[in-house]
């Protein structure tokens, strides 16, 4: 493992108690950095806290991050906690579930629009005023190569991860001025507990569309978070990496 160096950095990782979102906080304690784990499920919570905690400094806030007050109350515990937020990563999204466009419910449709996408602006819209302030930052959205592509039977999830992908292009345009990078990446699927919320015929047909032939593994997108998220990541932002298996096109 390339060793990145965080010492010195706070990061919060939304979605934190498990999954993707997990193994990017276990990998940016390993880097040296102290991370609070934003998430809304309080048990998973505490698993991942006992988990990581040997690790490093670790903290846990209980986080809806499709509520602003929420999402403000988070903000200032973890500043109150740490001094500090150098880093956030914006992991927290669902899938929604499997159907037409002109079937899915609109209480679905808006749920996975509110998680997925307005919970990364809220989130960013509460820190970036601190990172501003410091003059550093380091923002890595999570959107989905869904986001560019478009999966059939998923509008709702791929719409999101669209809106993630230009909200991200955005705000890297507005803190270019700032020593502020924020980035997104678009990976193909992972074999999570999201795959949960999805019909077998879908999670066979994103497989059917990676080249490699393989889903993909969380700590390889927890490596180049790693190096978005660190001071060395200096000139890139607004930008979109790819994490598909050769599945991008563009």
């Amino acid at each position: 493992m390339n060793q990145i160096d965080l010492q010195q950095r706070h990061a919060v990782v939304t979605g934190g108690a498990q999954g993707i979102g997990l193994s990017i906080a276990a990998r940016l304690l390993a880097s040296g950095a102290s991370v609070s784990l934003w998430d809304r499920d309080a048990a998973m919570l505490q698993v991942a806290l006992q988990q990581l905690g040997e690790h490093g400094v670790v903290s846990t806030e209980i986080v809806d991050v499709s509520d602003a007050a929420s999402v403000s109350n988070a903000t200032e515990s973890t500043i109150s906690k740490h001094g500090r937020i150098d880093i956030l990563v914006a992991s927290a999204g669902i899938a929604g579930p499997n159907l037409k466009s002109w079937n899915y419910p609109l209480d679905s449709w808006q749920q996975v629009l509110d998680i997925n996408l307005t919970g990364v602006f809220l989130c960013c819209r509460a820190i970036v005023p601190h990172m501003l302030r410091a003059n550093y930052g380091r923002i890595v959205n999570i959107a989905s190569i869904a986001g560019k592509e478009g999966n059939p039977n998923a509008a709702a999830y791929s719409a999101s991860k669209a809106g993630v992908i230009a909200f991200t292009k955005s705000l890297g345009k507005e803190t270019a001025g700032s020593n502020i990078a924020v980035n997104c990446i678009t990976p193909a699927a992972a074999k999570t507990r999201i795959f949960d919320q999805m019909t077998q015929e879908h999670i066979d047909f994103m497989l059917s569309r990676i080249p490699r032939g393989r889903f993909l593994e969380v700590e390889e997108v927890s490596s180049m978070v790693a190096w978005l998220v660190s001071e060395e990541n200096s000139f890139t932002t607004a930008a979109v990496f790819d994490l598909s298996g050769g599945r991008a096109t563009y």
